[in-house]
């Protein structure tokens, strides 16, 4: 995710839709596919996750986490107990069914290198509404698995909302569903959440560093943790 602070367009797809829906309640259709997306990857992909205790009840949270496939917002909303919201690339809601479908799932769009601040107000608007807002730093998937450079936007939206910020690392994930597949295959994921961090007096450039040797702290621990199979 990258946002340019300088871009001087100020309406973007992300102000055309306001989600004022309760941020604590899981709708009907979250119910039904967080149910079936559990059963899903407890039996395709064993997925463990680590530490989840770390993550908020209630309020606004900011969840930061590496992206390795398409899968990563099934497993982490799946084993969440609250509703998540994502930023969905723009091109996913030309479809009206899809669009629909996904909007009803918390995501909202946002342009990719664009500097779209249409996005980022919607991001810190639901957060400070208390809502749970998963975003990946990266800006997109790894193409290889290995943690890429972490774009500015992520620290932009850290800083003005004034929520927690939850790092979170998946592993596995770019083995079930590499780049060079159109389907995903069995495979062991696992996902560690970590501390709160700590960004009061941080700059958004050393914030967007933090992330960066946050995430890579987290993935040795997670290598490290990970159950043998």
């Amino acid at each position: 995710m990258s946002i340019d602070t300088d871009n001087g367009n100020n309406h973007t797809v992300a102000d055309d839709h306001h989600d004022n829906r309760d941020p604590q309640r899981r709708t009907l259709l979250w119910i039904i596919l967080q149910s079936l997306f559990r059963v899903m990857t407890t039996v395709m992909f064993d997925l463990k996750v680590r530490r989840i205790h770390y993550v908020p009840r209630r309020g606004g949270v900011l969840v930061l986490s590496n992206h390795q496939s398409f899968l990563d917002p099934i497993l982490l909303a799946s084993q969440l107990y609250r509703p998540v919201s994502f930023m969905a690339r723009s091109g996913l809601f030309t479809n009206w069914i899809f669009g629909r479908a996904i909007r009803h799932l918390n995501a909202f769009p946002v342009r990719q290198g664009t500097g779209d601040m249409g996005a980022v107000r919607e991001s810190i608007r639901r957060l400070r509404q208390g809502h749970m807002l998963v975003i990946y730093p990266e800006g997109s998937r790894s193409k290889d698995g290995e943690l890429g450079p972490i774009a500015s936007g992520a620290a932009l939206i850290a800083r003005r909302a004034g929520v927690p910020v939850i790092p979170a690392v998946i592993d596995g994930a770019s083995a079930a569903w590499p780049p060079s597949r159109k389907l995903f295959r069995p495979a062991h994921i696992e996902v560690l959440y970590g501390p709160p961090m700590e960004l009061d007096g941080l700059k958004a450039g050393q914030i967007t560093e933090l992330i960066d040797r946050t995430f890579r702290q987290m993935l040795v621990e997670l290598k490290a943790l990970k159950t043998p199979r």
